[in-house]
């Protein structure tokens, strides 16, 4: 549902320091004034990704924003009609961008994740947790 707030588990997914950093560093972040709000809870795993690499020192927030608005504008060009509810999707594709260019992982292995979620999420019944098994990484379609 648009707009609803989906809470990330505070037991060590994501500081609540890195996530003020966040939003007070990417004004156009979706969010109240409890924070981030995501609609989907993929959103907010993106985000929490995207803030453990930061805490590590992958990059500044000054480089994310940009690479973000760099993303967006792209999509934008392609006929995203930018109403909000792709902010994510962008956000996800800056996220792999980035950790391929950075040499953390490389288009070969996001591609083997991606289709392993994708096979996870298909055998998984609406509604539960979408969890990676090793035959995950094995299903061809």
């Amino acid at each position: 549902m648009p707009g609803s707030r989906i809470l990330i588990r505070r037991d060590h997914l994501v500081s609540p320091k890195a996530a003020r950093a966040a939003a007070r560093a990417l004004p156009d972040l979706p969010q109240d004034e409890e924070g981030p709000v995501f609609r989907e809870p993929w959103e907010a795993q993106a985000f929490a990704m995207t803030l453990a690499l930061y805490e590590r020192g992958l990059f500044k927030w000054p480089e994310w924003a940009a690479r973000l608005s760099d993303e967006i504008k792209r999509a934008q060009r392609e006929g995203d009609p930018d109403t909000g509810e792709t902010y994510y999707r962008h956000w996800l594709n800056t996220l792999e961008r980035l950790v391929a260019e950075k040499g953390v992982a490389d288009a070969a292995t996001l591609s083997r994740y991606r289709h392993a979620w994708d096979h996870a999420a298909d055998r998984t019944p609406h509604g539960e947790p979408i969890e990676l098994q090793p035959q995950d990484f094995h299903h061809h379609d």
